[in-house]
């Protein structure tokens, strides 16, 4: 089997673990006796352990190879899962999360194995495909956590949709064991070494406007994806009394567009118009979906806004990130790609510490109302990423890292 195939299947299953989760942590922390604030911050405590550590895994990639990475971090999310399974209160709640954040290198180190494998004019359908596989993983885990559970919060079971992500995630590791050669070889680290110390993301920064603005953009971008995810479920248990299988359903539906414009729009889109317009174009989408949740009330309104969000996500992912990896070489992609993830990382722990407070003190629909306000500005980082690109292209420009 082709490597990227096999790292498809891989991020379908490690994902899909993951993804169970999504529709139920809310419903958990409420059933501890939570407010909406704590509820969100719980959300967030996965995203400041993934912004400590993903830098750290994008450089063990570079380092030691993807597939050690990719192993460990899926060790460590088995235990965070078998933790939340066992977890009888808030306190519990929070040291789960902020385990499997800590532990969450696999994206990363799958991006950089995708980066690892494909031609630089391949490289958008390439993080496609890896997106489309994480996509799915998201697609599916929802409806099936939420299939677990049951609908109403007196009765749900939240254990075993925990021990089935555990599962999941010893099946990926297997799969990995078996399935997937090493993409960074000995001989390429061996290049790597010789090529002299790597760069900090600070200095990364410094050294790569381009990178600069679309770690920016990402945060931005982020942000409304983040703020979507922490009070949606809240959101929609209020105002439309849904449960866990309910809301596991309607992030079906999301992520059924997102994964039907990374797998297959993107093939077609990413050739014919490049990655800047498309990431444009997904910001755009963005903004009006959130401004559709937060103004609309009706139900066939909510699907519209979360249909346009869905086909932003689809947009933005692959692009944002094929746009990254052009930043790096063979030595440093592992450290690029981690960077590029950490403006991800920074913006999961700002929407859900924030959306909380905003949605309990200005309204429930506030959230996304600021969130698409934030994103707007997405655009202009992407003029920033153009006219890095054009000075690195100008006679004399630099030619990157």
């Amino acid at each position: 089997m082709k490597p990227l195939w096999s790292l498809f299947i891989v991020c379908v299953i490690d994902v899909l673990g993951f993804g169970i989760l999504i529709p139920l942590v809310p419903f958990m922390a409420a059933s501890f006796g939570a407010s909406p604030t704590f509820i969100t911050w719980i959300l967030g405590t996965y995203s400041a352990g993934q912004l400590l550590a993903a830098p750290l895994w994008g450089r063990l990639s570079d380092r030691l190879g993807r597939r050690p990475i990719l192993i460990s971090s899926m060790c460590g999310a088995a235990a965070s899962y078998v933790l939340l399974a066992a977890a009888h209160s808030v306190a519990m709640l929070f040291a789960a999360r902020a385990l499997a954040g800590c532990m969450a290198g696999n994206l990363s180190a799958a991006m950089a194995y995708a980066s690892d494998i494909s031609r630089p004019a391949d490289r958008a359908k390439t993080m496609g495909t890896v997106g489309a596989a994480i996509g799915i993983g998201f697609m599916l885990g929802p409806a099936i956590g939420g299939a677990l559970a049951g609908e109403h919060l007196q009765s749900a079971s939240f254990v075993r949709p925990a021990l089935v992500s555990a599962c999941l995630s010893v099946l990926a590791i297997l799969l990995v064991v078996f399935m997937l050669p090493e993409s960074h070889t000995a001989e390429h680290r061996r290049a790597q070494a010789a090529a002299g110390p790597r760069a900090s993301a600070w200095r990364l920064l410094q050294q790569l406007p381009a990178l600069r603005w679309l770690v920016l953009a990402t945060l931005l971008v982020t942000y409304s994806q983040s703020t979507l995810d922490s009070t949606f479920a809240i959101w929609a248990m209020n105002r439309y009394h849904a449960g866990p299988r309910s809301i596991g359903l309607v992030l079906l539906v999301l992520a059924i567009v997102a994964v039907g414009t990374q797998g297959g729009l993107m093939r077609k889109l990413a050739p014919r118009y490049g990655e800047v317009r498309l990431v444009l174009v997904a910001i755009t989408c963005y903004v009006l979906g959130l401004a559709t949740l937060g103004l609309g009330a009706a139900l066939p309104v909510m699907v519209v806004g979360l249909i346009l969000c869905g086909l932003g996500a689809g947009l933005f992912g692959p692009n944002g990130a094929a746009l990254a990896s052009r930043e790096a070489h063979a030595h440093n992609r592992g450290a690029v790609m981690g960077t590029y993830q950490s403006g991800t990382s920074l913006a999961r722990v700002i929407a859900p510490f924030l959306s909380g407070p905003v949605y309990s003190h200005v309204g429930p629909s506030a959230p996304f109302l600021l969130a698409g306000v934030v994103t707007l500005q997405a655009l202009w980082c992407m003029l920033g990423v153009r006219r890095a690109h054009a000075a690195r292209h100008a006679p004399g420009g630099a030619a990157g890292p």
